[in-house]
């Protein structure tokens, strides 16, 4: 009886430790979601004496604070990288517009035809390169400025007809016919992102396009605004990759910062949107979806 009473005893005293080291383990758990859900820093804490959980708490919080130095360099790399950018685009403009100012005043002069040939292509390579230099500032700006969103009612339809208007030497400088076909649609976004996130749509097809170019707005739960295109390296373009940042993918897209669609995402998510992208038979659709203003004004 003896022997069974302190068995007895000594189960009881393991099922009740067992549950209390059960009770630190989920209070642990308790601790790291709060950690998680409110960001907090607060390190792990333990209510009971024991060796190994005390070393597991250790260990724990070593682990955090290790994440939380690197989260921390990661921010400032981050902002270290945005600044550079922002500098390397404003001094870059310095120069260029130098270049692009003597470039005019060698027009007036009296130059052989074969002058006039060379410093055209120069000039063609100016703007490029003025066009790449845009990209990167207009970047800088989005990932540097804290954007306040001004959402109104706009009337998406026209504004992409508006934009695609403008776009027409471009588009006929390159040899491109557009088709727009749009029902009257009206969203909620702010209008100067909307206006960049069109524009870029513009500059990417007609930069890209080796054909025709479609656009489309329509609407299913959202408002739908839709660039289609035949590409001549459909094959090698990554759609999961597409709107990353710096992402051109091949030769042909070199000539670009792969920016363009990477700020489109940016803008579009901003807004409450989403953009996206599919390939099939050597035509690339971009789309980017933004919310639907239902109610009148």
């Amino acid at each position: 009886m003896i022997v069974i009473g302190v068995l007895s005893i000594i189960t009881l005293i393991s099922v009740a430790y067992t549950i209390i080291l059960q009770l630190q383990l989920r209070n642990i758990n308790r601790q790291l979601t709060k950690r998680l859900n409110e960001q907090t820093r607060q390190p792990v804490s333990l209510e009971l004496i024991n060796k190994e959980l005390n070393t597991l708490a250790v260990n724990i919080n070593e682990c955090l604070k290790v994440e939380e130095l690197l989260s921390i360099d990661s921010l400032k790399e981050e902002k270290r990288f945005k600044e550079l950018i922002a500098n390397i685009s404003h001094d870059l403009r310095t120069p260029l517009t130098a270049i692009h100012g003597y470039q005019q005043l060698m027009e007036k002069d009296q130059l052989t035809e074969n002058q006039r040939v060379r410093l055209g292509t120069a000039q063609k390579y100016v703007a490029v390169l003025e066009g790449l230099i845009e990209h990167f500032f207009e970047y800088s700006y989005i990932v540097t400025a804290e954007l306040k969103l001004n959402m109104v009612r706009i009337n998406l339809t026209n504004l992409v007809a508006e934009c695609l208007a403008e776009s027409v030497t471009t588009f006929e400088e390159r040899g491109l016919t557009v088709n727009f076909v749009g029902q009257p649609l009206f969203i909620m976004a702010d209008k100067e992102m909307t206006l960049r996130v069109i524009h870029n749509l513009i500059r990417n097809c007609a930069v890209h396009s080796v054909g025709d170019v479609d656009v489309c707005v329509s609407a299913t739960e959202n408002a739908v605004v839709s660039f289609r295109n035949p590409v001549d390296v459909a094959a090698k373009i990554d759609v999961e990759q597409l709107f990353e940042r710096f992402y051109t993918g091949d030769q042909a897209r070199s000539k670009t910062t792969g920016l363009g669609l990477h700020i489109v995402r940016l803008l579009s998510e901003q807004m409450g949107g989403a953009a996206g992208a599919v390939v099939e038979d050597g035509v690339i659709e971009v789309w980017v979806k933004l919310p639907l203003c239902k109610k009148p004004n």
